[in-house]
């Protein structure tokens, strides 16, 4: 597996050879021959996503991944794959955070110093110092990059929750709505269990009558009455059956209703618990049957499953809500790219995207 390191350095080598174009670049002037120090990809309302930025969250993507890439070849092929997206979701990303600010929503020194001491304490660092240590270490992060990005999560979160969660709020007379015309979605489905015993009948040829059949039909015919005389369902299962349910002393389930064939099902709907019903002929020979237990079906109540109804029922609503909101900022800002083939790479995913669809990546360091 690549290390970190070895995905910086695919990253910069691997993705694409971007032009050295002055106006896309942060230079040092105090020399005479300047160094380019940052590389300018996509300006948005003035604030920029370098080069760095990008770089960044194309190795937190990929390191997030279950299948992580095995030669340099196949991350290069898998950081072309996912450029698109990631790019697509920094833009978006950076949008929600200008509006945040615009909304007045900032990070305070108390804020950020609550969630440091959270995370020392809770990983067992034993100072400020050593957190930044492995900080940089594993992550190659700063204190300042923590910051920024604990900044820029909460700036979205809160967007997301004033600006877009609270125009979705589901009525009671919506959610009650769907609950009368989706009664099964909430209905704890009907559960059975049953006790079988199994007189086997060894399979005949075809247009052979079964060699014991008849015999078989009697002893399961007598041990119905033998068990409808009192006699203990499990003790004769061990007894009789050629089930492999004997090792379970005959017992089989609770299974759902439906999980059962037509024909048991017609059987329970005729029994009482504890009832045992006349032989059925099966295939494997005859089969004696009593209902252990049952459990009727019950709808959940409407107060119990209303929250579940807004959470989830209603996700396509907020996540086009959220769509519709993000493109609202992209057509509002003002986007400058520094990079033609990262601007096509940006407006081909775009248009292929579904209707609602919101680009996602794990955040980077932008």
């Amino acid at each position: 597996m690549l290390n970190h390191a070895s995905l910086a350095a695919v990253v910069a080598l691997g993705l694409f050879v971007l032009p050295a174009d002055s106006s896309a670049q942060t230079v040092a002037a105090a020399s005479s021959d300047p160094i380019i120090v940052e590389q300018v990809l996509v300006k948005i309302n003035g604030e920029i996503i370098t080069q760095t930025d990008l770089e960044g969250r194309q190795i937190a993507e990929i390191r997030g991944r279950s299948t992580q890439p095995r030669s340099n070849t196949e991350l290069v092929r898998l950081i072309r794959e996912v450029t698109p997206g990631v790019l697509a979701a920094a833009v978006d990303e950076l949008l929600l955070v200008q509006r945040g600010r615009d909304l007045g929503y900032q990070l305070s020194d108390e804020q950020f110093e609550e969630i440091l001491g959270n995370l020392i304490a809770e990983n067992q660092f034993e100072s400020n110092e050593e957190f930044e240590e492995a900080l940089r270490e594993s992550e190659g992060l700063t204190m300042s990059d923590l910051r920024r990005l604990m900044e820029h999560q909460m700036l979205v979160s809160q967007v997301q929750q004033i600006e877009i969660l609270s125009r979705v709020a589901i009525t009671d007379v919506e959610a009650r709505e769907y609950y009368d015309t989706h009664a099964d979605e909430f209905t704890e489905p009907a559960t059975a269990t049953l006790r079988e015993i199994l007189i086997a009948v060894p399979e005949a040829p075809a247009g052979f009558a079964a060699a014991g059949d008849e015999e078989a039909r009697v002893v399961a015919s007598t041990t119905v009455a033998r068990l409808r005389g009192g006699e203990d369902f499990a003790a004769l299962a061990d007894e009789l059956s050629d089930s492999p349910s004997k090792s379970n002393r005959g017992l089989i389930g609770p299974l759902l209703v439906s999980d059962f064939s037509d024909t048991i099902q017609q059987l329970m709907a005729s029994l009482e618990v504890g009832g045992v019903a006349d032989p059925i002929r099966t295939p494997q020979g005859y089969q004696v049957l009593m209902l252990e237990d049952y459990t009727e079906a019950v709808l959940q109540p409407f107060d119990q499953v209303r929250d579940a109804i807004s959470s989830s029922v209603f996700s396509d609503r907020r996540l086009q809500e959220y769509a519709d909101y993000l493109e609202s900022l992209r057509a509002e800002a003002i986007i400058e790219w520094k990079n033609e083939e990262l601007r096509q790479l940006y407006e081909q995913f775009r248009a292929t995207q579904p209707e609602g669809e919101v680009a996602s990546s794990r955040p980077g360091q932008n």
